[in-house]
């Protein structure tokens, strides 16, 4: 049990109504203690994560969202087995706002659990926390049956950036079944330093589900890959305007000369973003031929999009001028 406050009698009495048999009593009391508690009164959260009634446990669970203690961190990792879904959705969420990397060794243990649910909520905490020991629980977890337990092991080997996740990663990209964990997977990618990841990327551009398609023109782009130019042209011609988007982005990246008609034909996209786009991908690159197309657009009814067009009209006559590098 946690120590009686007997200098102060507003958590005094708080203290008694979580006593209460009252169990919604109990609850409303830990809301008013949410309102006042400081970093002394963590115990009394920590105390009703065991509490008989399950919004009790939830509340508490959520209010420990501000605080990290060995056992604060070790209260929420049991409430993951909690018999009741918004209970172990609240202990998942709470654990997820951890930042101290010395959380990790209470979370480690339960890297490997059989529960899909519990596997995810610890994958997901040790994402933020970003420790080495973390890397072989979620290769491990690349295999598992369940997609969303492949993608929070994607997440983990992501944000490690260890070059050993590599391969295993675009393995992934190229073949997992499912659509939003070939997304993460690619995405993953970004961190490497060569070529080797190039093949993989390039064959997402053609995913069939569009969101992996744009993440790979956005990773290509990240990568600045300048083999990956003539299909990301082609991608410029996507079904989806949000990888046409990506694909502008990164060709202006790239500045990619032989991007220019394809760029300028995107600019009489209907869809304003995708404009913007082209035009900033243009202003990049900086080819004069480009100029004709931008001026015609500065009357365009978005404001963003004539904002964008004056950028690149000036970025291009700062590169052909005189003198200029």
């Amino acid at each position: 049990m946690s120590t009686v406050f007997n200098d102060d009698p507003e958590i005094r009495d708080i203290q008694g109504r979580l006593q209460s048999p009252d169990r919604e009593v109990r609850r409303i009391a830990l809301l008013d203690l949410t309102d006042i508690a400081g970093d002394e009164h963590a115990g009394l959260f920590i105390d009703a994560l065991r509490d008989a009634y399950a919004p009790v446990r939830a509340e508490a669970a959520r209010a420990l969202e501000a605080f990290e203690t060995d056992a604060s961190v070790a209260g929420l990792v049991t409430l993951l087995n909690d018999a009741d879904r918004e209970v172990r959705e609240a202990a998942a969420h709470s654990l997820s706002e951890l930042k101290n990397p010395a959380s990790a060794s209470l979370l480690l243990p339960h890297a490997g659990a059989a529960d899909p649910f519990v596997l995810v909520a610890v994958l997901r905490a040790l994402r933020e926390l970003r420790v080495p020991e973390s890397f072989d629980p979620a290769l491990a977890a690349l295999s598992s049956d369940a997609p969303t337990v492949r993608r929070e092991a994607v997440g983990v080997l992501g944000y490690l950036k260890q070059p050993a996740a590599l391969t295993p990663l675009t393995g992934i990209a190229a073949g997992d079944a499912d659509a939003d964990v070939r997304r993460g997977a690619v995405g993953a990618l970004g961190y490497a330093t060569d070529a080797s990841v190039l093949p993989a990327l390039l064959s997402a551009l053609r995913d069939p589900a569009w969101q992996v398609r744009e993440e790979a023109a956005t990773t290509l782009g990240k990568l600045r890959f300048a083999e990956a130019a003539p299909r990301l042209i082609e991608a410029l011609e996507d079904s989806y305007w949000q990888t046409r988007l990506r694909a502008a982005r990164s060709l202006g990246r790239l500045r990619s000369t032989a991007a220019v008609p394809g760029l300028v034909r995107v600019l009489e996209h209907e869809n304003s973003n995708l404009r913007k786009e082209a035009a900033l991908a243009l202003g990049e690159i900086g080819l004069p031929s480009a100029l004709p197309a931008l001026e015609n657009l500065q009357a365009d009814p978005d404001p963003e999009v004539r904002k964008s067009v004056r950028l690149a009209i000036g970025q291009i006559h700062a590169a052909t001028s005189p003198g200029t590098p």
